[in-house]
């Protein structure tokens, strides 16, 4: 897939107020400063599509951004780190778990993974939550740039020994760095076929 189109739409905490037409959406999800806002602008080529900070919890509205006139890519607050107020965190965990259960019209969540880490508490019970309540997801591993090769297939390997523990079958999975453009190709490809599969 060539993104030939990338436009914002609109920012909201309710999802009643999101997109009312029924084009299929792709959520990117992930724990602050996983490299999320990077990783949209780098997918779709633009530089600043999505605002990136070097503090985390920039992202505190879920956005809609509609690609190529006929998907939306849709950004959601991230989880964990941010240093916002305890009743902030509340709000934007209500609206994430409003848009997961309402939103009919997501295809699939993007877990952001950040494979520098050994896996966390915080990613894996996000990702059992998706899990429990019919979800798919993909997960996105990012920052690959930061590690060797060796170091990055030790750290998949972890992720897969724990998520077996409890899961049938693993989640597909994504190797990305925004830096150097890996992974992208990939992502696309699946957005692609997955839209092409809905409409035959």
């Amino acid at each position: 897939m060539q993104i030939k189109s990338a436009e914002f739409v609109v920012s909201n905490s309710d999802v009643s107020k999101c997109p009312k037409d029924y084009l299929p959406e792709y959520a990117f999800i992930g724990r602050s400063n996983v490299g999320k806002s990077s990783l949209i602008n780098m997918l779709t080529n633009r530089r600043n599509l999505a605002k990136t900070s070097g503090k985390p919890g920039k992202t505190q509205l879920i956005n809609h951004f509609i690609i190529n006139k006929n998907w939306y890519l849709v950004d959601l607050p991230g989880y964990g780190y941010a240093k916002v107020s305890k009743s902030a965190k509340k709000t934007f965990q209500k609206f994430i778990t409003a848009y997961f259960s309402e939103r009919k019209q997501l295809v699939s969540a993007f877990v952001l993974v950040d494979i520098r880490h050994e896996p966390q508490n915080i990613d894996l019970e996000f990702m059992q939550w998706l899990g429990e309540n019919m979800i798919p997801f993909s997960i996105i591993f990012t920052k690959a740039d930061k590690l060797k090769p060796k170091a990055i297939e030790s750290h998949i390997i972890a992720y897969k020994n724990v998520l077996l523990e409890t899961w049938e079958e693993l989640p597909n999975y994504f190797i990305t760095s925004s830096s150097k453009g890996v992974g992208k190709d990939d992502l696309l490809r699946f957005i692609d076929e997955t839209n092409k599969n809905l409409t035959t």
